[in-house]
């Protein structure tokens, strides 16, 4: 169980500068905020959508 956990860590802390400048680049375009915004939205919009139709 250590030894998976070191490993977790490990690999976070060996990946997170690449997952940082990713984020950064991606998060430069407004079409890609624009479509994670979406996709994190719409399970709330659908439901709202269903109350008022139902």
């Amino acid at each position: 169980m250590k030894a998976l956990l070191f490993g977790a860590v490990l690999g976070i802390l060996l990946l997170w500068p690449t997952a940082l400048s990713l984020t950064a680049d991606l998060a430069r375009q407004p079409t890609v905020i624009t479509f994670a915004l979406g996709v994190l939205a719409r399970p709330a919009i659908t439901r709202r959508i269903g109350r008022w139709t139902a």
